[in-house]
């Protein structure tokens, strides 16, 4: 599978998160420890928004390994933003390309993925018809994952983006039943417009990949106030990854199965069920 990453807060180098933690999202593009595949490398992408806010995200793809690519250092190096995407790539299946690799956009929209949908092959028809006609043609790639994100653009995204995913989500399972796939969905997911970020973690099964959120940085300051990366940073500031950037304990959350998570968010709880809906 893959393992990913995304953050929002306080304008940061990209390099502070990718490069520096002890267990980075480069150090899991070659030794993943709870992903299916402890090597992902077939490809990989960052994703950001520029740190006034807002706007069309950038986004940097390539088809190589993340851990010796001088063009990725050389960005997370001088690249600064509030609100960023990360994600190194183990196919299950599709081809090793540039436009297969996450995070995808959509207008001010970034989306990315980990998981499959089973027996994608033979649902794959019935899930792109059911793509408005409007956004097929902006499926650049072959990916599950990037069929996914166009389903919850046609749901309706840009308005209720829990709902969205919840339907799109709906539609896999009732397509893979009709299909005879009994627990056709197992996903990890980030999006985010800009200003937030949603992250889901749910299967068909129950047995849902890895999926982890950073505690609240007051909580974390107390907890460690040596650590001078906390001391530069808003309260709001929060990561989702797909495993642990280290071991100090406290610090890391389990996103519980079936739910899902907004950053930044004024709400007491740090996650809400998430429950698949018919279209």
């Amino acid at each position: 599978m893959c393992r990913w990453l995304a953050y929002s807060g306080s304008p940061m180098l990209l390099d502070a998160v990718l490069y520096q933690p002890e267990h980075s999202l480069i150090d899991q593009s070659l030794h993943a420890r709870m992903g299916v595949e402890s090597t992902n490398g077939d490809g990989f992408g960052i994703g950001w928004y520029s740190a006034d806010g807002g706007g069309t995200p950038a986004i940097f793809r390539d088809i190589g390994p993340a851990w010796n690519n001088r063009n990725l250092r050389e960005l997370a190096a001088h690249v600064r933003s509030t609100l960023f995407f990360a994600h190194v790539r183990a196919s299950t299946g599709s081809a090793i390309q540039q436009t297969n690799c996450h995070p995808f956009r959509h207008g001010r929209w970034l989306w990315m993925h980990n998981g499959a949908i089973t027996d994608f092959h033979r649902l794959q028809r019935d899930l792109c018809m059911a793509v408005d006609p409007a956004l097929f043609p902006c499926i650049e790639g072959s990916t599950d994952s990037e069929v996914m994100f166009y389903l919850a653009v046609t749901y309706g995204l840009d308005q209720d983006p829990p709902g969205a995913v919840a339907r799109m989500t709906g539609l896999v399972e009732r397509v893979g039943k009709e299909h005879g796939v009994a627990d056709p969905m197992q996903m990890t997911i980030a999006v985010s417009d800009g200003e937030r970020v949603w992250a889901f973690r749910y299967s068909s099964a129950g047995t849902s990949r890895s999926l982890f959120y950073s505690g609240r940085a007051e909580t974390v300051r107390q907890l460690y106030p040596e650590l001078p990366f906390l001391r530069d940073v808003s309260d709001a500031t929060r990561l989702v990854v797909s495993e642990p950037l280290g071991n100090l304990p406290g610090v890391w959350n389990e996103l519980p199965e079936a739910s899902y998570a907004v950053l930044p968010s004024a709400a007491t709880e740090d996650y809400l069920p998430f429950i698949p809906e018919l279209p």
